[in-house]
């Protein structure tokens, strides 16, 4: 029996010296204080960033959701569940209470397969539409959607997210969360759900998701092809590049050949990078960097340039074979520009980290990162404080 889980639950024998200093979640009051929980998301998206969010307004949308008599349907997909969750409380109550629930789960989740089933019974008996594993696929998305009867008409909103429905892992884990009603997204996630529902593809393509399966690999080269097209005509091009993992040969590949054409590009993989960075002639215009501190940095980010039109997106994926090509997996857009200048910030923050970033090298030396700055940057605990502020 292996399970890496139990360390969450790791004595510490009363040795608090040996223990980092508490850093509180800290509230996001928008929603976890607001009267109105649905209204406040339809008037603007809203991001959190676990754990140096509170993850309550996650909870509270679903304890909402459950309550509400204006709620007619809840959908999410469940890849790991915390053992004791209010969130699966809250989708049990909401069928209980006559809504159309729907649950897809993922019964291949390593370490979690018992759990996840466990669930699955308990959410079934409850009344809930619980469908299971596709055969030879993961389903790794991150999401949820709510549709409420508003003004004679429906709505829609939606959750996208980095990282799993599990209040535990949100305590540890770094992951972004959006909460939106913007059209152009829970108009796709809807179809991303009406997709595992039916097993039949959907009708219109993706085209601000980006999907495992449908669209995920071939626009994420799409747009590094964009960048390699402005650097050889002469103009800027840029990108930033955050994962767990990259692995995938035809996305290093495609790396390479950015680098080559005058791209820069920085690259922040807490794990696995088989890309080489920094070789003459093949990489040198990318710097790898790996941070690993007391959280464990789980979100995906991918800025591009785009000719000074950035785009930004958050992603379930890493740049992986598995991922990219035997998983459902969503990529989704940041419209809203000033969570797109939140985000960058902490990225620039990552970017300049020179006490837990390590720089990736040919040699696999991976030294820590040091450079002439008089200023001790810690980039987690100089994130914690930004959003504190």
């Amino acid at each position: 029996y292996h399970n890496n889980f139990d360390f969450f639950s790791f004595p510490d024998f009363g040795m608090t010296h040996l223990k980092n200093p508490p850093l509180p979640p800290i509230p996001y009051r928008s929603l976890e204080e607001a009267d109105d929980f649905f209204r406040k998301v339809a008037e603007r998206d809203h991001l959190i960033y676990v754990p140096y969010h509170s993850y309550e307004s996650v909870v509270r949308m679903f304890e909402e959701a459950a309550v509400d008599p204006a709620v007619t349907h809840i959908k999410i997909i469940l890849y790991r569940v915390a053992r004791r969750s209010r969130i699966m409380d809250a989708l049990m109550e909401a069928a209980r209470r006559g809504k159309q629930v729907f649950a897809f789960i993922e019964v291949k989740a390593r370490f979690d397969e018992e759990a996840n089933l466990r669930w699955g019974e308990k959410l079934e008996k409850a009344g809930v539409h619980v469908r299971y594993s596709f055969p030879g696929m993961k389903v790794h998305s991150k999401l949820a959607l709510i549709m409420r009867q508003e003004r004679q008409s429906h709505r829609l909103y939606a959750y996208l997210s980095t990282g799993n429905f599990h209040e535990d892992t949100a305590r540890i884990y770094c992951d972004y969360g959006l909460f939106t009603a913007d059209k152009r997204i829970t108009s796709e996630v809807a179809r991303v759900f009406s997709y595992l529902e039916t097993v039949q593809p959907p009708a219109q393509p993706f085209k601000n998701l980006l999907v495992g399966k449908f669209n995920l690999r071939s626009r994420l080269i799409d747009l590094i092809d964009f960048e390699i097209d402005q650097a050889r005509r002469g103009r800027k091009a840029y990108m930033l590049i955050k994962v767990n993992s990259l692995q995938a040969p035809k996305m290093i590949e495609k790396l390479y050949e950015a680098s080559q054409a005058g791209v820069r590009i920085d690259i922040i993989a807490r794990s696995i990078c088989s890309l080489v960075p920094g070789v003459p002639g093949l990489s040198e215009n990318i710097r790898a960097i790996s941070i690993v501190d007391r959280f464990l940095e789980h979100a995906r980010v991918f800025l591009f340039h785009h000719g000074g039109h950035q785009k930004l997106y958050l992603s379930s994926a890493d740049w992986m074979v598995r991922n990219l090509y035997y998983r459902i997996e969503t990529c989704f857009p940041i419209f809203d520009r000033k969570l797109m200048r939140e985000i960058k910030d902490v990225m620039e923050l990552q970017l300049k980290d020179n006490v837990k970033a390590r720089l990736l090298d040919a040699e696999q030396s991976n030294h820590y990162v040091r450079d002439n700055s008089d200023l001790a940057i810690r980039s987690q605990i100089e994130t914690y404080f930004y959003y504190k502020r």
